[in-house]
Formats: structure tokens, C-alpha cells, sequence
């Protein structure tokens, strides 16, 4: 009976790390995965904070600077960021920052309200006392946020933004599907980015109404009330998107880029 040979594997090795003996090899290997890691992360949040503007072009001299990296991690975070749908490349202009129009907004806002309203609904059905923990919590968690905010400033709230995408993903945990809840986790991350690509700036008597909103959607998602929970969760959407209104500053921020294309 044949046998297999052993798998080799390869190690990328310095001479001084081997002390006397060459042979020994006692060396972690190369994690280039996690290597980009970290300009992906900033990159990311970058765009969604619209730090690097819609149609921004990314030349990878430039971000080495930026974000003082190499360009191999810099060219295996923006290869991940197109997979993400947040950069685009093409043959002739490279990498640029994805553009951010009416259509696209229209289009993620009919994707948000399809697919959570399958996850809510499954979510309600099939979650369990962890499920209820969680949603009440983080809606308690939301709305002590929200009375903490001042007018609008033009400037993102780490910390809000994080609890209010916590509360979003709360909601649809019990559904107990990583895909939907992955996809959901984008989607999200998108929506974000028009909001603040927007600036619409909100007084404390919108934060009040945007607060009251998330505490209805709360109440019935832990009342059980399935039709009800999804209604409110869509129109929760829909009226963020009025508020952005139909083009308005993402598409003033997409034509201030004309002075600084390539």
C-alpha cells in the first residue's frame, strides 16, 4: 500500500532567529492575512466616515503615506474593500472610492427592508430569552445614547454609531442564520455611509423622534408582534431616507472631487 509524502511547508526564516543550530526552526508562520488587516479597518471606516470621498481616487504612494503601510498590505486591503462593494477597480483608472448616487441608495434601501424583514420575522419566531436579552438591552443602551447627543455637528459619534449598529444586529440575531446576519452587517455599513456622506444635521427634537422610533420597533419585536415589528423597521428606513433627501450633499460631495481626479 502507497502512502502519501509528507506535506512540505515553507518558512520564511532570519538567520539570527536560528541561533547555532540552522536547523532549528521553531518559527510561527507568516499570518499576510492579518498583515492587512489594519489598513483595511482604517480604509474602511475612512470611507464610511467620508474621509475619503465618493469617486476619491486611491494611488497607492499616496496611502502609504497616509497611513504609513507598505503596498502589499495597502493592495490586499483595497482588493478586500472591492469584494465589500466600498472601492471599485478597473483597468485603466485603478482603485477609486465607490460612488455614492441616488440609484445606489435606492437600491440598498429596498435590499435593507427585504432582507431584515425576513430576518426580523424569523428572528421573533425563533428567538429565544438570549434573543430578548440582547434586543432590550442594546435598545436601553441606544437610548441612553441618544439622549446624550447635542445638535449635529457634521462630525460622526464613534461611540453612537457603534451602539446604534449594535441595537440593528440585535434585532436580527435570533433569526440564528451567520449569512443573513453578515449581510445584513454590510448593508448596514453602507446605509451608514450615505447618512453621513449626507451631513443632514438633527436638532434634539429629531434625536427624540429618532429615539421613540427605535423604542416602538423594541416593543413589539419583544411583544411578539411580527407584521407590526417589520412595518415599523422599514418605515424606520424609509424615513431616514427622507430625511438624506433625493440627492443633496453626496452628490455635492461627489462633484467637489472634479479639482482633485486624476
Amino acid at each position: 500500500m502507497s502512502t502519501k509524502p509528507p506535506v512540505m511547508t515553507y518558512r520564511r526564516v532570519e538567520t539570527a532567529e536560528c541561533g547555532d543550530d540552522p536547523m532549528n526552526l521553531k518559527i510561527p508562520e507568516l499570518d499576510f492575512s492579518a498583515t492587512a488587516q489594519a489598513p483595511y479597518q482604517t480604509i474602511r471606516d475612512d470611507i464610511i466616515n467620508g474621509k475619503l470621498l465618493p469617486d476619491e481616487k486611491l494611488k497607492i504612494r499616496d496611502l502609504r503615506l497616509r497611513y504609513n503601510t507598505g503596498s502589499s498590505p495597502l493592495r490586499e486591503a483595497l482588493s478586500k474593500l472591492t469584494a465589500d462593494g466600498f472601492v471599485t477597480r478597473t483597468e485603466n483608472r485603478g482603485f477609486r472610492v465607490a460612488q455614492a448616487d441616488v440609484a445606489g441608495y435606492s437600491d440598498l434601501l429596498n435590499a435593507r427592508c427585504w432582507i431584515e424583514s425576513l430576518a426580523l420575522r424569523e428572528a421573533i419566531v425563533s428567538g429565544g430569552p438570549n434573543w430578548e436579552y440582547g434586543v432590550l438591552i442594546a435598545g436601553y443602551d441606544l437610548d441612553k445614547a441618544y439622549q446624550l447627543l447635542d445638535e449635529d455637528q457634521g462630525i460622526p459619534n464613534p461611540e453612537f454609531e457603534r451602539l446604534h449598529k449594535r441595537y440593528h444586529l440585535a434585532l436580527i440575531s435570533g433569526c440564528n442564520n451567520k449569512v443573513v446576519q453578515d449581510i445584513c452587517s454590510q448593508l448596514y455599513d453602507h446605509a451608514t455611509r450615505y447618512r453621513l456622506l449626507s451631513h443632514v444635521r438633527l436638532d434634539k427634537s429629531a434625536h427624540a423622534a429618532r429615539a421613540a422610533e427605535h423604542r416602538e420597533i423594541t416593543a413589539a419585536a419583544l411583544a411578539r408582534e411580527v407584521e407590526r415589528s417589520v412595518e415599523l423597521l422599514c418605515a424606520h428606513y424609509r424615513r431616514t431616507a427622507t430625511l438624506l433627501g433625493s440627492d443633496g450633499a453626496v452628490g455635492a460631495k461627489k462633484r467637489a472631487l472634479a479639482e482633485v481626479k486624476a
